[in-house]
């Protein structure tokens, strides 16, 4: 892997002025509007069984900037509308790939607030990044280095729902190099008692943050259904408060996946888990909430750019693979497996933990299956499609 080449987003909070609030939010709805319209313009023509390309929209562009009605998208920077534009071809290629679903309409209220601004929209220099259409540069909280002489390629300017304001910048961090390597390899089990549990036997505590603030979620939440519908301080004020606690709740949750994943990267070479499908798994009305503060996509997620980028290698198993009912000593592979039951005796005498067990289990058949060429790191372009794997039971001689 050529580490000079890893790009790295670094993101940190800032503080702007009300001119540069005021400057980024018209930028905001500027980019929300185009993006909107080029979106409705492409699906108008996929009616027409006609296609539209990014070149054809940016010319639409350049004709609603002359319109009396669309004259305002004059007064932002246009790169941001650009990118915008780009990003709609993005969202477009993924559709035809059938990586994804049709692009949807960016609403006002809903959507995430942010503009992409690419080298010819900002100055960076000494620390200090000026954006277009702006005099001062971003009051910018520096809570960690970007890599000696970084040089920005983009910069994505957010706000997020509590009203927090971030900046993010797309560097080439040559100082992601690959560890060494090793001969060690784990498999993980995730859940809901113990966040993940490994092979080596180790357990990963759950925190439950989103239950630790549900009450305060509750009461946040009642005030803002108490307040009158419409676009009023007071209710804008909670919807605020609703949204700080979602925030505190996500941030805490990530930060524990970071510190699980990157220890887990740094000590194994190789790390198996299961492909679950966490958007099935969600339709179950009693462990929703519970799966979802678990947050099992994301940790995957981060495992798997980590290790790609440290040089380690994670497979992922069959999600039908029965790690649980499978003995990891004898290979005796039970009829039921309740959920209830949390430890269980094999035939052959050993007493198992069941996630441990699993554990094993996970780690065995997918050390077994990397070696015989079968699915490695199954394709995320063909959603619900199995990735090659052994489903044969792995047996052990006792």
């Amino acid at each position: 892997m050529g580490t000079a080449h890893v790009k790295r987003a670094f993101k940190y909070r800032f503080h702007p002025t009300d001119a540069q609030a005021a400057e980024l939010s018209r930028t905001f709805g500027c980019v929300r509007k185009v993006y909107n319209l080029a979106l409705a313009a492409r699906t108008q023509a996929w009616t027409r069984q006609e296609r539209v390309n990014y070149n054809q929209t940016s010319a639409m562009l350049t004709a609603w900037k002359k319109t009396e009605e669309l004259a305002y998208l004059n007064e932002v920077s246009s790169v941001p509308l650009q990118q915008a534009l780009r990003h709609l071809q993005t969202a477009f290629t993924h559709f035809f790939g059938k990586r994804a679903r049709y692009p949807r309409f960016k609403s006002r209220k809903k959507s995430r607030k942010s503009a992409e601004y690419t080298t010819s929209a900002f100055r960076f220099q000494d620390g200090r990044l000026i954006l277009a259409k702006m005099a001062r540069p971003l009051d910018i909280v520096w809570s960690r280095p970007l890599p000696e002489g970084a040089s920005p390629s983009t910069v994505t300017v957010s706000q997020d729902a509590a009203g927090r304001w971030y900046v993010s910048l797309l560097v080439e961090d040559p100082t992601v190099q690959p560890l060494p390597a090793t001969d060690t390899a784990v498999g993980v089990d995730v859940g809901l008692d113990h966040l993940l549990t490994l092979s080596t036997g180790e357990k990963a505590a759950n925190p439950r943050h989103e239950r630790r603030d549900r009450a305060r979620l509750a009461k946040s939440q009642r005030q803002l259904a108490r307040k009158a519908r419409g676009e009023g301080a007071n209710r804008r004020k909670a919807r605020q408060k609703v949204a700080g606690i979602y925030a505190r709740i996500t941030d805490r949750r990530r930060d524990n996946l970071h510190k699980l994943t990157t220890r887990l990267v740094r000590e194994n070479q190789t790390i198996v888990i299961e492909d679950l499908t966490v958007r099935n798994m969600v339709k179950n009305g009693k462990l929703a909430r519970a799966i979802s503060d678990a947050a099992w996509a994301d940790f995957r997620s981060l495992l798997e750019y980590k290790a790609q980028w440290y040089g380690r290698e994670v497979i992922a198993v069959d999600r039908w693979f029965p790690s649980s009912r499978l003995c990891s000593t004898c290979g005796i592979l039970r009829d039921k497996m309740p959920l209830h039951v949390r430890t269980w005796t094999c035939d052959c005498g050993t007493t198992h933990d069941r996630d441990v067990n699993a554990a094993k289990n996970i780690l065995a058949v997918g050390l077994t299956a990397s070696v015989c060429g079968a699915g490695v790191r199954p394709q995320r372009s063909t959603p619900g499609g199995r990735p090659a794997m052994k489903q044969k039971p792995l047996r052990r001689e006792p």
